[in-house]
């Protein structure tokens, strides 16, 4: 590698950008029940608010994948940037009506916090679009294992975000019986001015660093060789298990705050800061046991914990009933997200920037799919059902996973596909 490069500064940017994404996340979580309310909104329309987040951020990072290689990192990454401003800005200073608004996407400001939304979408899309190959290109022989390092700051921006979250919440009293509306009100609008800390300390890390190419490129694979690389059929049937994972894991975790304080009558926020805890500990410090037990493997086990864990969280009753089942969901649900990208870039090397954009896309449009789905689940069927139905997707992937770690085991054993210039010209 370039001696000019300095892979390490890199990283911890790349980390801190995903840092900002995920505060981000839960954050959004923690101030959408005060956020649509000022918005005259109910729990079906405010999903409706939350997907251009997941749809707009599905769009961009397939853009940004395919486009990283002509635009470069660091352009996409001020991109992100200058779109996280536009985002908390429109969103704070967007006007509320004063009634409910029939049919509510007219109202001017569900439009002006839509496109806020969005842009945090886009700006969530350009980050992971660049960090997922900037991070096989940096660490080409260890990717698996550094995926899962890079994503445990997902877990590790969820906690500092809900922690954030918390303490504005106690700080302000926004949790006591009766706040007025303009407190209320006050309260989610500086928690979402945190999310601009994270985004303008990656911003300043990445001034003037040199980035490497993509792994593609300097193997010299041709883009034509990419693009055939997503009509495989095995990078199609991983593709179609990305939407159900992405489903399991995220989905419940942004409604995890408002369902979990009407099932279990606690903090909800605290729960999923419980959650990203067990996610950071084990994708930090075992981001090895992936290699160890095999991606297929791992995979499968986690699919078990994770349709056990939403089972159980679908009949707690008890704070301690909560944390229980939420305990077996957080180990369940870490390794879906790095894994499965980790195998992306292991398997279909040639594929580049672009499949592993392809596969974080459909992670995030499957969540755009599911979280209006559950909010219609909550309001006709009540909290419960939306756990009880969504473990039905672990499940599924219980029965795909076990067979692909069959398959592997029959043909000699799962191992990544090396790529270097002999081996692509080769090809």
């Amino acid at each position: 590698m370039d001696p000019s490069i300095n892979p390490r500064r890199l990283f911890v940017a790349s980390s801190l950008a995903l840092i900002t994404t995920a505060v981000a996340f839960s954050i959004r979580g923690d101030i959408l029940d005060a956020l649509a309310s000022d918005l005259r909104l109910n729990k079906q329309q405010a999903g409706v608010l939350l997907g251009p987040a997941f749809w707009g951020n599905t769009l961009a990072v397939i853009i940004g994948g395919s486009v990283v290689d002509f635009l470069g990192m660091r352009r996409l990454l001020y991109l992100a940037f200058a779109g996280y401003l536009y985002a908390v800005g429109s969103i704070l200073f967007a006007p509320h009506p004063a009634a409910p608004v029939s049919p509510f996407y007219t109202d001017p400001g569900f439009l002006l916090v839509y496109s806020g939304m969005l842009a945090l979408g886009v700006c969530q899309g350009l980050v992971e679009g660049v960090i997922n190959p900037l991070c096989t290109a940096i660490y080409p022989d260890q990717k698996t294992r550094r995926m899962n390092v890079l994503h445990s700051w997902w877990p590790g921006g969820m906690i500092i975000g809900g922690l954030v979250a918390y303490a504005i919440t106690s700080v302000m009293g926004l949790d006591a019986s009766a706040i007025s509306p303009a407190l209320a009100t006050t309260g989610w609008r500086v928690k979402l001015l945190i999310i601009l800390v994270p985004a303008i300390g990656f911003a300043l890390l990445i001034r003037r660093q040199r980035f490497p190419e993509t792994e593609r490129v300097a193997a010299g694979v041709p883009a034509s060789e990419m693009f055939r690389e997503a009509l495989r059929p095995m990078f199609l049937m991983w593709f179609a298990c990305m939407w159900l994972t992405a489903s399991t894991e995220i989905g419940p975790d942004q409604w995890v705050a408002s369902l979990i304080t009407k099932l279990a009558g606690m903090h909800g926020i605290l729960i999923l800061v419980y959650t990203a805890g067990i996610m950071f500990v084990l994708r930090f410090f075992l981001g090895w046991l992936p290699a160890k037990l095999t991606p297929p493997g791992i995979l499968t086990v986690s699919a078990i914990l994770s349709a056990a864990g939403l089972y159980a969280l679908s009949n707690i009753s008890t704070p301690a009933q909560a944390f229980a089942a939420a305990t077996v969901f957080g180990a369940g649900k870490t390794f879906f997200w790095p894994v499965m990208l980790g195998v992306t870039a292991e398997r279909f090397p040639k594929g580049g920037a672009l499949l592993l954009a392809i596969i974080g896309g459909a992670g995030n449009l499957a969540i755009a799919f599911i979280l209006p789905v559950m909010g219609r689940w909550y309001d006709n069927e009540g909290a419960a059902a939306a756990f009880r139905y969504v473990a039905v997707l672990p499940v599924i992937l219980t029965v795909v996973f076990g067979a692909v770690y069959l398959y592997f085991r029959s043909t000699g054993g799962y191992q990544p596909v090396r790529l270097d210039k002999t081996s692509a010209a080769a090809h």
